[in-house]
């Protein structure tokens, strides 16, 4: 639920290369010009201690990274953010839009890595208290279309020093666990958690992604 007290609330989820991170930098767009202030967060990293924290978990020559070592990694990265960024953003009543948070964890570690919601959720409690996006957008593609989107950006992107890959080397199974996790939350919170359609040119899903958040503006 919004609180009036505070800014608006909203983070993007999806499996890699769903194109998530175009559609949050479409909709900060589309709310500068509507006069809104709009913080952007992303994970893992955002803060510089949480680009330290990124390269650590990114990194593929990290493969014998255990799944409870990446879920704490992942919780120390958003801790960061959230205390540094997201709560003051919030405090000065800004929109903050967040390019993954806790539900990513849901998907990634709870479910695909197998430990489950329950301490993903009891992580969360108890570094970040009840804090919670007012809506959170999962933007849902072909799996093995956006896989491929993702691992032609990657190579395209990365230094031979350091390779930000680790998790898109997964197998396509374990991408559709993540999946499973994602479509888990949407069931368990409907009024949250959205799954957008995620097919089309970036503009179908930007005003898909707009009618939204669209309600929500109206409210404040």
């Amino acid at each position: 639920m919004t609180d009036a007290r505070r800014g608006l609330f909203i983070s993007f989820e999806g499996t890699d290369g769903s194109g998530k991170s175009t559609q949050m930098r479409l909709l900060a767009q589309r709310l500068r010009a509507s006069g809104f202030t709009v913080l952007e967060s992303a994970e893992p990293g955002g803060t510089p201690i949480g680009l330290q924290i990124r390269r650590i978990l990114l990194d593929s020559a990290n493969e014998e990274m255990a799944p409870m070592t990446e879920l704490l990694l992942m919780f120390a990265s958003r801790a960061q953010a959230t205390a540094q960024w997201l709560k003051p953003a919030l405090a000065r009543e800004e929109i903050v839009l967040s390019d993954r948070y806790t539900d990513s964890s849901l998907a990634y570690q709870g479910e695909a890595r197998g430990l489950g919601f329950d301490a993903v959720l009891k992580l969360h409690e108890l570094l970040l208290g009840d804090l919670q996006p007012d809506l959170t957008l999962c933007i849902e593609v072909d799996l093995e279309e956006g896989l491929a989107r993702a691992h032609g950006r990657n190579r395209s992107a990365a230094s031979d020093s350091t390779k930000e890959t680790r998790l898109d080397e997964q197998s396509l199974g374990f991408y559709q666990r993540v999946l499973d996790g994602y479509r888990k939350i949407a069931a368990l919170e409907p009024d949250r958690f959205h799954i957008v359609d995620g097919r089309g040119t970036p503009e179908m899903v930007a005003d898909r992604v707009w009618a939204e958040v669209q309600p929500l503006l109206v409210r404040r």
